[in-house]
């Protein structure tokens, strides 16, 4: 109670600084967390340009790229206490603070981006958004499927009995670490731009992520067994600091949804068309991509679907709502 009256107080303050100061340019501060020329690090400098663009001269959207204000929890929680008014990275990182995003990032529950977009359109969806924007005052401003998960591993893995004891690295997500549990591995959490060294080093064997992002981060040369068990449909969204958006006139509330609606459905689109050709830039620079049977992965992630909702890792029932979208 005590942090949520904080965070209303520092909001309350941040909105008085920007109307305050409504007659000349306002600059935001837009977080990333990925790595530089991946598909979601284009896809948030492409939002800065254009709503700064589109502004009228009123806004600045400032992008900081890379990991320069922290790691994905780290900016999320700046954007929380206002320090950075805008975020732009996957959906899944919210099951920090509101659990039922920890579905998103259950393995083998969405079948491809048609069925993430359904979700995406959901009453249940914009309950968790709604969740998200009263009780940390983050508001979502759009969001889109991107592209599957695949898996990077020091050795070849076609089954999942290869996983058995494999050190897998999982991002600081809950629900991340259960799964590869599942699945048999022994998971550690370690940062996404210490991935690469890890898989050098051999602190880890395995890790898994969205095709563009990993490429860019050269995992396949790291870890030069690239199995495409599109595990996962990545998302990417576009949040902003609540009370830095009440602070706006309608028009830029308007230009801002608008924007965030058109680069979602951009990042969707060039998701779509640089996959393939990314897997196959990876097999032409030494890795070898196998594409694995995923039914055997897919049902040992289903065997845990009943412990995971009883141990209320996500509402009793989402998941077969979800499964029943399709």
């Amino acid at each position: 109670m005590i942090a949520r009256i904080a965070r209303g107080l520092a909001g309350a303050a941040l909105g008085l600084a920007i109307a305050g100061t409504a007659a000349a340019e306002t600059t935001l501060t837009f977080g990333g967390s990925d790595a530089v020329g991946s598909l979601l690090d284009r896809a948030n400098a492409r939002f800065s340009e254009l709503a700064t663009e589109r502004s009228g001269g009123k806004l600045k959207v400032n992008f900081i790229s890379g990991e320069q204000l922290g790691n994905d929890n780290q900016v999320i929680e700046q954007m929380m206490q206002g320090a950075v008014h805008l975020y732009g990275d996957v959906l899944g990182w919210y099951a920090n603070w509101v659990k039922d995003f920890a579905i998103l990032n259950w393995g083998f529950t969405f079948d491809d981006n048609d069925h993430v977009q359904k979700f995406l359109e959901s009453d249940a969806y914009k309950a968790l958004a709604d969740q998200l924007r009263e009780s940390q005052g983050i508001r979502i401003l759009a969001a889109a499927p991107t592209q599957p998960r695949v898996l990077f591993a020091t050795k070849p893995v076609n089954s999942p009995a290869d996983l058995a004891g494999l050190k897998m690295r999982v991002p600081e997500i809950r629900t991340y670490l259960l799964l590869w549990e599942t699945l048999g591995t022994s998971p550690s959490r370690l940062a996404w731009a210490e991935v690469f060294l890890g898989l050098k080093t051999g602190t880890i064997e395995a890790a898994e992520g969205p095709v563009s992002a990993a490429y860019a981060q050269k995992f396949h040369e790291a870890a030069a067994n690239v199995m495409r068990t599109d595990h996962l449909v990545s998302t990417y969204h576009v949040t902003i600091n609540e009370a830095t958006f009440q602070s706006l006139d309608a028009g830029l509330q308007a230009m801002l949804l608008d924007t965030a609606v058109e680069v979602t459905a951009w990042a969707r689109a060039q998701a779509e068309s640089e996959t393939e050709d990314i897997v196959g830039k990876m097999a032409a620079e030494g890795a070898t991509v196998v594409a694995v049977d995923p039914a055997p992965f897919a049902a040992k992630a289903l065997a845990g679907v009943e412990a995971m909702e009883a141990d209320g890792e996500w509402s009793k029932g989402l998941w077969q709502q979800i499964r029943d979208l399709r």
